[in-house]
């Protein structure tokens, strides 16, 4: 991606997607499930978290930050679960790019 002269580059290596996928799977056995209901927004927050405006120099300019936490994921979690339990599943469909457009949405860039 490139606009005037600025582009996006992302550090978030696979080893660290990884590590968060582990996790979550763990987190997913213990509470039975219910933690995947948050877990898109923590997957999904570590790699915007992690990415930098770059100038045409290659020099990084600013960074990316989403501050996302529990309280105020619960809610709309909690909304897309009944969802999800009513529509057999289906809804997480549309949960999915729900989560990233409120992401998208908290986006700060940090210089």
């Amino acid at each position: 991606m490139n606009f005037n002269g600025y582009k996006l580059r992302c550090d978030y290596s696979v080893t660290e997607a990884i590590g968060s996928l582990i996790i979550w799977i763990l987190i997913s056995i213990v509470t039975l499930g219910l933690g995947l209901f948050v877990m898109p927004y923590y997957l999904l927050k570590d790699p915007i978290n992690r990415s930098f405006l770059i100038d045409g120099n290659g020099n990084q300019v600013a960074s990316l930050h989403v501050d996302v936490n529990f309280s105020s994921i619960v809610g709309h979690a909690f909304i897309w679960m009944i969802l999800s339990i009513v529509t057999l599943g289906l809804a997480m469909l549309i949960y999915y790019p729900a989560v990233i457009k409120r992401l998208f949405n908290g986006v700060e860039i940090r210089g």
